[in-house]
């Protein structure tokens, strides 16, 4: 307008500006937000973890449309008409890129099938990487802490396994990288996750990792592991503290491999997971392997005489509550210092509890003629063996082995497993199931797949809505494939693994990687339609230079923005972020690389017919 001799207002270009963009916004804002929705239907962990970052997504987004809509065109309105740069020509940069752009597109445009050809190879060299790469639930987190486990033979003493966690915290100082221990050994029977005497919990707080000075956190953890097994008798296990909880979460153990063995009786539980133990010892990748703690203690046990009690006049419940009471403790009442309560809790004493005599005459009723009926009358207390825990799940008994997992991803590792314990032989009843971390793995990523296909759908259904034409649809389509090329590369180039976090990038992607080819295909619309244009290689030309600052800004301000998470591996906080950067900045950069060549060429080559087409049905408006 500012060319023209005859000008029209700033508001009336503003306006006519705006209509052209508006679809194109609205139409990609809303596939963006439509490819999300199968975060919104993962559950457990991973929907905790990731519904939060869809919600804070879509509202930016909606916002942002919000004002590109409104506030945008009247600040242009304000600024544009009275700036004095509209009568410069575009800077060097954009010059430089505009020519080679027109020289490419005019020895390509000609050349469609080779260059689909060379677009196809790069498509199938991505996709031949997969294979390569591993699979896990979360990336590894780098917590900055570790939680060592300590596990000696159920009933030993208080003041013995102390004594071996104090030699442990003396052998992890030893360690130049450790900053700290303390440690916990037992809980309290009241205690949410109360724990045995021969339970220890070490946290260790390491120094400030710095590259190119100190050794990996990777190989400090194994010099650990390696000096720690000096101790006999104890079973090792080395996580993090969220990492542990996490995992405990997931499967009810802190570990991120769980291999559940049900079946009813606990001797053969037992027997066939130290089977299940020695097949796996020599996993490549497979640390801390152990079987839960499930072992024969020294205990009393009380067998009620039914008869003995029926000829006392005594009911076996009322029995069993008085030694419930006695032995195990109840509280009776509550005692209160100024805002503060207590609760008051009555048992015996430890001694009374441990005296097989003293238990046996304990008195459990007092007759009206002064006569006491003791235990031993209606009882027999003696000393014998049992679990020290018996764990249920779906009310059936199981026991547990398991593992953390190093260096090598978790899917690998567990195809490992499953393949050493195919020849295992259980009876009927018995059975294993595989839990942790590759389970939450799967679940989610089996989501992922089945709603991001229906959302692909949905994509081309709004594309076709939009354009008129399935050709034009699946022409703005072939983005996601473009996109998935640099991806998959930089995946590879990086961390050699996929998580949920890089398949929540992939969902993202496909939604952003639409955006360039709907402006592209756009405007070629609007110049037949608006302003004189003929379907010709000059108009491909025009509409593609015309569109190549939007669409390169388009990228290189999102990539730009997630720069600093790409330069924070390894740091603690951004390891869920770290592996969605890297999918959408590697993605970003070959979409659009391709974009700028491949949209043009292919509507050049097929896209007339979907233009007149599309004309013909006038492209739908909003």
């Amino acid at each position: 307008n500012n060319q023209k001799t005859s000008k029209q207002s700033v508001i009336k270009v503003i306006f006519e500006a705006s209509s052209e963009v508006r679809n194109s916004i609205v139409f990609a804002t809303v596939i963006v937000v439509l490819v999300f929705i199968p975060l919104f239907f993962l559950g457990g962990l991973e929907g905790r973890l990731f519904v939060p970052l869809g919600i804070s997504y879509i509202v930016s987004l909606i916002a942002s449309l919000f004002i590109s809509l409104t506030v945008t065109p009247v600040l242009c309105s304000l600024l544009l008409g009275k700036s004095k740069f509209l009568e410069k020509p575009d800077g060097f940069l954009v010059r430089f890129l505009k020519k080679y752009d027109k020289l490419m597109l005019e020895k390509t445009l000609n050349h469609p099938y080779l260059l689909l050809s060379i677009v196809g190879i790069l498509l199938a060299f991505s996709i031949g990487l997969i294979p390569s790469l591993g699979k896990d639930f979360l990336p590894k987190f780098n917590e900055g802490t570790a939680v060592i486990g300590l596990l000696s033979q159920p009933g030993i003493s208080l003041s013995e396994s102390s004594k071996l966690g104090q030699k442990a915290e003396e052998i992890i100082l030893s360690v130049p990288e450790v900053n700290s221990v303390s440690r916990r050994t037992g809980r309290a029977e009241q205690d949410e996750h109360a724990e045995g005497v021969h339970s220890s919990e070490l946290d260790v707080d390491f120094k400030k990792f710095k590259k190119n000075k100190t050794r990996e956190k990777s190989i400090v953890l194994d010099e650990i592991r390696k000096k720690l097994q000096i101790l006999d008798g104890v079973v090792i296990n080395i996580g993090q503290p969220i990492s542990h909880r996490l995992d405990h979460l997931l499967s009810g153990v802190k570990a991120s491999v769980a291999i559940k063995l049900f079946g009813p009786d606990l001797n053969i539980l037992r027997k066939k997971s130290f089977e299940i133990k020695s097949r796996l010892e020599g996993v490549k990748g497979l640390v801390d392997l152990q079987v839960e703690q499930q072992v024969l203690i020294p205990q009393i046990k009380i067998q009620l005489n039914r008869q003995n009690a029926s000829k006392l006049s005594l009911p076996v419940g009322e029995i069993t509550q008085i030694l419930e009471k006695a032995l195990k403790g109840e509280i009776v009442t509550q005692l209160y210092e100024g805002p503060k309560s207590f609760n008051v809790f009555m048992r015996f004493d430890d001694n009374s509890r441990a005296d097989i005599d003293k238990i046996q005459n304990t008195i459990i009723k007092i007759l009206p003629d002064g006569s006491k009926i003791k235990l031993f009358q209606v009882a027999d207390v003696y000393e014998a063996t049992g679990p020290n825990v018996i764990n249920r799940e779906n009310a059936q008994r199981r026991i547990v082995i398991l593992a953390n997992t190093a260096n090598r991803d978790i899917e690998s590792i567990v195809f490992d497993i499953e393949t050493r314990l195919k020849g295992l032989e259980l009876k009927d009843g018995y059975f294993i199931q595989y839990d942790g971390q590759l389970e939450s793995q799967k679940k989610g990523m089996t989501i992922i797949y089945l709603l991001g296909a229906m959302s692909l759908l949905g994509v081309f259904v709004i594309l076709l809505m939009h354009f008129n034409s399935a050709l034009m649809a699946f022409q703005v389509m072939i983005n996601i494939p473009l996109a998935l090329i640099g991806s998959i590369i930089a995946v590879y180039l990086t961390d050699k693994s996929f998580s949920l976090a890089s398949m929540v990038a992939f969902v993202t992607l496909c939604g952003i990687s639409t955006r360039n080819g709907i402006m592209m295909l756009t405007h070629y619309i609007h110049l037949v339609k608006h302003e004189g244009e003929i379907f010709s290689k000059e108009m491909i030309i025009r509409g593609s230079l015309e569109r190549l600052v939007p669409v390169l800004m388009t990228a290189l301000t999102a990539i730009l923005a997630l720069i600093p998470i790409l330069l924070s591996k390894g740091e603690p906080g951004k390891e869920i972020l770290y592996p969605l950067a890297v999918v959408i900045v590697g993605g970003l950069l070959s979409s659009t690389l391709l974009d700028i060549i491949i949209t043009p060429v292919l509507f050049y080559k097929f896209g007339k017919s979907a233009l007149e087409k599309s004309l013909k049905g006038d492209l739908h408006e909003i």
